[in-house]
């Protein structure tokens, strides 16, 4: 193996070219993630080891920050600034923007909307999904973070904030859950069916029982580990990206089918566009897509 080692004239950094493969490293360790560390000429599908597991890590530090700083809110009431926000949302936020600032990744996030989005990797986060839960001590909230590359969700985490849960995904590399790899899972009865919904069902849906829990991050989680068989997202309003990403790639990645019940392109980089995502394992896919659409007659 060849290495062809560049130094600037003034040494600001070093570029490595190995065969295909190009890696500048800044001088600077406390430099930001793009900076020091960016590989060019990696598969669309897969993700050089190092780097999947540098952007993992940085997405576990900002919910390990959030979680802590969550235990320390005494107020949980809403923040008056628009439906639906508490001032548990706002503290979350203000924790992981710090952290992903630092890192130099863009971002999108249900609370704050979108910045630098022309960055190599954006975060789409939703720091405190199924904050009404977490105001009423239900214990059902989680934090959601997804890297997206120009090709789509490349790494994606969940944290279940009440029980520290971990779900976590690489693009082409596959799921897990607390570190044990998620095997893809089917089921090919939909009246024995356990589906996980949000927003009111429809009348006659033909499932076996049906469960609300109010946090869709945790709820596609759930379809992913077979802890339920489908979710499908009932409410009018439908959902942005930062409710499902992260766990769009962990259900894809373990085989699991996820599409909007219009048939759009569920990772978007516009932080007002809403769809409506349905899960399901792959012999009771259509049966979930028609309950969607029956709720919507």
């Amino acid at each position: 193996m060849t290495f062809i080692v560049h130094v600037e004239p003034v040494f600001n950094g070093v570029t490595f070219h190995i065969r295909d493969e190009t890696c500048y490293i800044n001088k600077s360790h406390n430099a930001s993630f793009a900076t020091r560390f960016r590989i060019k000429g990696v598969p669309h599908t897969t993700l050089d080891g190092v780097e999947s597991d540098r952007l993992l890590e940085l997405l576990n530090r900002v919910a390990d920050a959030v979680g802590l700083g969550l235990q320390g809110i005494t107020d949980w009431g809403l923040s008056g600034f628009r439906d639906g926000q508490y001032n548990a949302d706002l503290v979350a936020d203000q924790i992981a923007l710090d952290i992903l600032r630092e890192a130099g990744v863009g971002i999108i996030s249900e609370e704050s909307g979108a910045e630098n989005l022309q960055r190599d990797v954006v975060v789409i986060i939703d720091p405190l999904d199924g904050s009404t839960n977490a105001s009423r001590a239900v214990p059902h909230y989680a934090t959601s973070l997804c890297a997206v590359d120009a090709h789509g969700a490349l790494v994606a985490l969940v944290v279940d904030q009440a029980t520290n849960t971990r779900w976590s995904a690489v693009r082409g590399q596959g799921a897990f859950r607390d570190g044990v790899r998620l095997v893809r899972h089917d089921v090919s009865d939909w009246s024995q069916a356990m589906v996980a919904i949000s927003g009111p069902p429809p009348p006659n849906p033909g499932w076996g029982q049906f469960r609300a829990f109010g946090a869709s991050a945790i709820d596609l989680c759930y379809v992913a580990d077979a802890t339920v068989d489908a979710f499908i997202d009932m409410s009018p309003s439908a959902h942005g990206v930062w409710d499902y990403a992260a766990a769009y790639l962990v259900c894809q990645e373990v085989g699991v089918r996820i599409e909007d019940a219009q048939g759009r392109e569920l990772i978007v980089m516009d932080a007002a566009q809403r769809r409506t995502p349905v899960a399901a394992t792959t012999g009771i896919f259509s049966q979930a897509l028609a309950t969607r659409h029956l709720s919507a007659l």
